[in-house]
C-alpha cells in the first residue's frame, strides 16, 4: 500500500492488522535486529556460553523499540504538519486517517509496556544499568519528532541513532551474553550504527522537501542533497572499514567475510547517487535495511568465528 485509501465506496477500508502493520514500518525492522545478532557474535567471539534467554529477550526488546519509534515519529510529525500529500514515502498511518491520535497513543502506551515487561527481565539478569539504558532508549525513541525539543528537528537523529542502535544495542546484548564488557564489542558496534544510520539518511533525503516545509531542520536539509548523499556513502564506509581495522588490532580474519556484501553498497550507492524521482528512494531504504542485516549476520559469524 502505497498511497491513502480512495474515498470511493468500492475502496474497502484496510483491516486494523493491516493498518497498525504499516505503522510499524515492517521495512525498517531487519535493522532493529543487526545490533542484537552482532551483540550475539560479539559474545561469541570472547568465549561466552550462548544465553537463548537473554538472547530472545533483547530481540523483543529491539522491535519493540523500533515500532515504538515508528509509531511516535508517525504520530509526531502527523502533528507537526511534516506528513502531507506530497511526501514521497510509504503510507503514514495518522496523516491517511486510518487511526486516530488518540488509538496511536495507545498503540505507543502498549507498545512502552511491552518493551519494559522484557526490559525488566534484562535487568534481572544483567543489573539495574540496563533500567537506566532502556528508558533512556524509550525517551529517545519518543522525543525523536515529539516533545518539547524533538531532536529529529535539530539535526541530532543521526547522533542518536548511531548511540542506541549501534553502540547500545550491540554492547548491552554482548554484555548480556558474556557478563563483562570487551573493547571489541564496542568496535562491533560501529559497523551497525553506521549502517542503521544510513536508512535515516536515506528516509531524510527523500524528505528534503516536505522537510524543508515544515521546519525539520534534518541534516540533509540542512547540506542539501548532494550532501546528504555523500553523508550516507560516508557511513557506509564506516561499516566496511572497521572489519579491515579489527583485523589490523590482531581480531580473527574471519570478520573480513563481512565484505562479502560490499556489492549491495555498490549498487546502493550508484541509485542514491542517480536517481530521479525522490520516491525512487523508498527501495533504496528498504535496500540499506537488508544490507544493514546481510553484513550483521556475515559479520557476526565471523566474530564468532574468532573465539579464542
Amino acid at each position: 500500500m502505497s498511497s491513502a485509501p480512495s474515498s470511493s465506496p468500492a475502496a474497502a477500508r484496510p483491516s486494523s492488522a493491516s493498518i497498525w502493520w504499516h505503522a510499524a514500518r515492517p521495512n525498517t525492522l531487519p535493522a532493529a535486529l543487526a545490533g542484537v545478532i552482532v551483540g550475539l557474535g560479539a559474545g561469541l567471539g570472547v568465549g561466552a556460553p550462548l544465553r537463548v534467554d537473554t538472547a530472545v529477550g533483547c530481540v523483543l526488546v529491539a522491535l519493540l523499540l523500533q515500532v515504538l519509534a515508528n509509531f511516535a515519529n508517525d504520530l509526531s510529525d502527523f502533528r507537526k504538519g511534516a506528513d502531507t500529500a506530497e511526501r514521497q514515502g510509504p503510507l503514514r498511518v495518522a496523516a491517511a486517517g486510518l487511526v486516530t491520535e488518540r488509538q496511536m497513543e495507545a498503540g505507543i502506551a502498549l507498545t512502552i509496556a511491552a518493551s519494559g515487561v522484557v526490559g525488566l527481565w534484562l535487568a534481572y539478569v544483567g543489573g539495574p544499568v540496563l533500567i537506566a539504558l532502556g528508558v533512556l532508549a524509550v525517551v529517545a525513541a519518543l522525543a525523536y519528532t515529539g516533545g518539547p525539543w524533538p531532536y529529529g528537528y535539530r539535526g541530532l537523529g543521526e547522533v542518536f541513532v548511531f548511540l542506541f542502535f549501534g553502540v547500545v544495542a550491540v554492547v548491552g546484548t554482548a554484555y548480556l551474553q558474556a557478563g563483562r564488557l570487551e573493547p571489541v564489542f564496542f568496535a562491533a558496534s560501529v559497523p551497525v550504527g553506521a549502517l542503521t544510520t544510513a536508512i535515516l539518511v536515506v528516509n531524510n533525503l527523500r524528505d528534503i522537501p516536505t522537510d524543508r516545509e515544515a521546519g525539520k531542520r534534518t541534516i540533509a536539509v540542512m547540506v542539501g542533497e548532494r550532501g546528504a548523499q555523500w553523508e550516507w556513502l560516508a557511513f557506509v564506509a564506516a561499516a566496511f572499514v572497521t572489519p579491515v581495522a579489527l583485523v589490523a588490532a590482531g581480531r580473527s580474519w574471519a570478520v573480513l567475510a563481512a565484505l562479502a556484501t560490499l556489492p549491495m553498497a555498490v549498487v546502493l550507492w550508484s541509485r542514491v547517487r542517480g536517481f530521479t524521482e525522490r520516491r525512487q528512494l523508498n527501495l533504496v531504504l528498504k535496500g540499506t535495511a537488508r544490507l544493514s542485516l546481510a553484513f550483521a549476520v556475515v559479520f557476526a559469524i565471523g566474530l564468532a568465528l574468532g573465539s579464542r
